[in-house]
């Protein structure tokens, strides 16, 4: 029997028998995202580079192979939610489904790295599906609490993504004795075993009124690419998220070599990184909730500018407990923000467009994700680290100026 994603009623309150389908529907879609982000991430960390590295691969190749999959989440976030409003949701989901069950088995015949680029760019399609069709799914179903419902299901696939390299490293270890690269093959088995119950949940998933099929012309891409990107508000929304996840990447790739500068030890910087990964699963539900009861646009504000205020603070500090209170604040800062963001845009965009707006969402974050490491990096080879940790707080800064400007004044 299929778990149907019925609509509630127009009028009125839920009937108990409503609430309970609620629930179970939250819990199904957070099962889903569990397994599906952590079958993602122990296929990638901390097993990719030492599996490449023990294959021949350069340190070179290694940064381009990492970089491939949200590369793919860039190109593909946007057309997929396109298709998911026209498709329905269910028909994409299976979709990601299998590729989830089917990339972890095309590892187990990689013996050259360069095999890894069109397996790594097949397996980010995933995710890149997955995101912003399950965004779409949960802000329909329940648009009165949508910021505490996205909270709910990022707080389950950062829990995923918690748990995947721990249980990657495990695995490692345990079969360290064996020759060759078994040992990185059992990963990979371990991340099929894992998309097992993904891809046996999509296909239970029922949707109401499921899309006929039909012909996908490029002028509905275009169309919905430019009615995305010619609203002012839904633009300056995506550029909070690009400048979030900028000052992310930023903080997650350089801040431990910036730790490793100060002879911070190794520890200490995984309790640093772990520190934030909680509080973010923590707070997501929470400051979601609170997304639902008050401005959205503050709230956004807020988050913004403590991200890039925290990241600016890093070259500032010298003691393990100023950093610890760094990653608070970056972790905060992301929290409140992503999860307004997404609310906020299902608010503003029109109700047939909801999957398009959400993968046009995913894809500037992908972006913001990418090139904050690569523009941060530059600007640290150049002017220090001091200059390239300050560039996310201006970044943030003048986003901030631009949201205010766009989401406060005239609409469109």
């Amino acid at each position: 029997m299929k778990l149907s994603n019925t609509s509630p009623e127009p009028h009125g309150e839920h009937t108990p028998t409503s609430a309970d389908t609620d629930r179970r529907l939250m819990y199904y879609i957070s099962l889903l995202g569990f397994f599906a982000i952590f079958s993602t991430t122990i296929s990638k960390n901390p097993v990719l580079p030492l599996f490449m590295q023990s294959i021949g691969s350069s340190d070179a190749v290694i940064g381009l192979i990492s970089a491939i999959s949200p590369f793919a989440g860039i190109l593909f976030s946007f057309p997929v939610g396109v298709l998911s409003d026209r498709l329905g949701r269910r028909r994409l989901l299976i979709t990601a489904g299998a590729i989830f069950l089917v990339a972890p088995l095309l590892y187990l015949f990689i013996e050259a790295p360069l095999w890894m680029i069109p397996v790594r760019f097949f397996h980010g399609t995933a995710t890149a599906i997955l995101g912003p069709v399950i965004s779409a799914i949960i802000v329909e179903r329940f648009f009165d609490k949508k910021g505490e419902m996205l909270g709910k299901y990022a707080s389950s696939t950062l829990i995923g993504r918690t748990f995947a390299p721990l249980a990657g490293g495990m695995i490692l270890s345990f079969f360290a004795a064996y020759p060759g690269i078994f040992r990185f093959r059992m990963v990979y088995v371990a991340a099929a075993l894992a998309a097992v119950p993904v891809f046996v949940m999509t296909l239970f998933y029922g949707e109401r009124n499921d899309r006929p099929l039909k012909v996908i012309t490029l002028s509905i891409f275009r169309k919905s690419f430019v009615d995305f990107f010619s609203h002012s508000r839904l633009r300056a929304v995506a550029l909070v998220d690009m400048a979030t996840y900028f000052a992310f990447g930023t903080f997650e790739t350089f801040l431990p070599l910036f730790l490793a500068s100060k002879a911070v030890d190794p520890y200490q910087t995984g309790i640093i990184f772990a520190v934030q990964v909680l509080l973010i699963a923590i707070t997501k539900p929470v400051f979601g909730w609170i997304a639902d009861r008050i401005d959205k646009r503050l709230q956004i504000c807020t988050g913004l500018l403590l991200s890039g205020i925290s990241i600016a603070a890093i070259s500032l500090s010298s003691s393990f407990t100023q950093f610890i209170a760094i990653s608070i604040g970056t972790g905060l800062g992301i929290s409140l923000s992503t999860v307004a963001t997404s609310a906020y845009v299902a608010d503003i965009a029109r109700s047939e467009e909801i999957g398009a707006s959400m993968g046009a969402l995913s894809s500037t974050m992908d972006i913001g994700h990418s090139m904050g490491p690569l523009v941060t990096g530059m600007i640290i080879t150049v002017a220090g680290f001091t200059a390239g940790f300050f560039a996310s707080f201006v970044l943030a800064l003048v986003i901030t100026g631009v949201f205010v400007w766009s989401v406060f004044g005239k609409s469109i």
